[in-house]
């Protein structure tokens, strides 16, 4: 994996641990978790944080 492929997982993970974090809170929906998941992936296109997900790619 390259660095910046690494980088990407990287980032991809610290923020989706975040919103689950607000969502864990109350302070992010089901719903609203789920749209930030999607723009996350879609942002920094992770191959093994999707793997993590909770959310199905379709």
């Amino acid at each position: 994996m390259s660095e910046d492929k690494f980088r990407s997982e990287m980032s991809y993970l610290a923020a989706l641990s975040i919103a689950k974090n607000l969502r864990e809170k109350g302070l992010l929906s089901e719903e609203e978790y789920a749209v930030i998941d999607t723009n996350l992936r879609a942002e920094f296109s992770p191959s093994l944080g999707t793997l993590l997900s909770e959310n199905d790619l379709i």
